[in-house]
């Protein structure tokens, strides 16, 4: 059920005719048997007025005590036992058990507010749940990530220093190193650059430029690795102003050539295009990789996300995270549609007066 339909359903359930008119009822009764009990009092003698008011005050207060009773009883079922219940959940959240839930005291067809309190608590608690699951896989992999590349220019840095080492090996010892340093400082970084970007501490600088001549410097940014792989590059790209900050854009493309030609198998496809839809810069990247399922799809943009663990060696799940941040703070949108076994296709819009 939407949240309109589900909203709307709880209005005509907490303003309904029906509920309306059984309080009009219950209180038509309470005020009709104070009268009847106050005539029933008047059949005596005047002489026993006195007598008479009194009784007639006692019932009216018997009668309060009896509604209070009630409302009592009322509240402790309607109100005190939801939170009470809500109450326990909280608690055991914030003991870090975010699989907590809250069974709903009411069906969809009649809801009240502590339904939705409760679902959107449900919602809010999984969605912990799934932060927390990310967050400790995040803390797994990281941990690996930053290990290796250390472990790998500790051994060889040891390796270096061998005497008599002969000039291939002392080469190759050396690419070793520098790569590794290279894995790491780029782990780093993305950390650093996810972390400033989500707290608002990297403010954009908007400049008009030209978008084509962007992609294709990035793209020939890669030209070593496509070659090495033997892809087959497809570039159909417009020159395309736009007003934005080129240097986060830039990290956009870098992480998406980076994805692109990391899970396109060698001799495989990648195409790039952009162009100018009714005002809008419109840039597909295009690979015929592994592809990716649905499930995952709707969660690649997810911080530490990594949706293909036998690629986790070469990511930490940040490059998309990172590329949707931004296209957020830039007030664009990014997309993928993929199908798998065939490919992926990600899809960046920037609206504006593109020309």
């Amino acid at each position: 059920m939407s949240r309109i339909k589900r909203d709307q359903r709880v209005g005509r359930s907490l303003f309904s005719f029906r509920q309306y008119l059984m309080f009009f009822l219950w209180v038509s009764l309470i005020v009709a048997c104070c009268f009847l009990l106050f005539l029933r009092t008047m059949n005596v003698q005047w002489r026993d007025v006195k007598f008479s008011a009194l009784i007639t005050l006692g019932n009216v207060l018997f009668l309060s005590l009896v509604c209070a009773l009630t409302d009592a009883v009322r509240r402790k079922i309607t109100v005190q036992r939801p939170v009470k219940r809500i109450l326990k959940a909280t608690h055991e959240l914030t003991r870090g058990n975010f699989s907590f839930r809250i069974k709903p005291f009411h069906t969809l067809d009649y809801m009240n507010e502590f339904d939705v309190i409760i679902e959107d608590f449900n919602k809010m608690a999984q969605e912990l749940s799934r932060t927390e699951t990310l967050r400790t896989d995040f803390i797994a992999s990281v941990s690996h990530e930053l290990k290796t590349p250390l472990t790998v220019i500790q051994n060889y840095s040891t390796m270096l220093q061998t005497p008599g080492l002969q000039e291939d090996k002392r080469l190759e010892y050396a690419k070793t190193v520098s790569d590794a340093s290279r894995r790491l400082s780029e782990l780093i970084t993305n950390i650093l650059r996810l972390n400033k970007l989500e707290n608002q501490q990297i403010f954009p600088e908007f400049t008009s430029f030209d978008l084509g001549e962007q992609l294709r410097e990035c793209l020939l940014g890669f030209e070593d690795l496509w070659e090495k792989k033997g892809l087959e590059i497809a570039a159909d790209i417009d020159d395309v102003t736009v007003k934005a900050d080129a240097e986060l854009l830039s990290l956009v493309w870098n992480n998406l050539f980076s994805n692109a030609m990391k899970f396109t198998e060698p001799g495989g496809k990648i195409t790039v295009s952009l162009k100018n839809e009714n005002g809008t810069a419109v840039a597909r990247v295009s690979d015929t990789g592994c592809g990716i399922s649905v499930e995952v799809g709707s969660r690649i943009f997810d911080k530490f996300y990594q949706g293909d663990p036998s690629h986790a060696t070469q990511g930490n799940g940040l490059g998309l995270a990172l590329v949707k941040r931004i296209m957020d703070i830039l007030g664009g949108e990014i997309s993928v549609e993929s199908t798998v076994g065939v490919g992926s296709t990600f899809t960046v819009r920037l609206h504006g007066d593109a020309s």
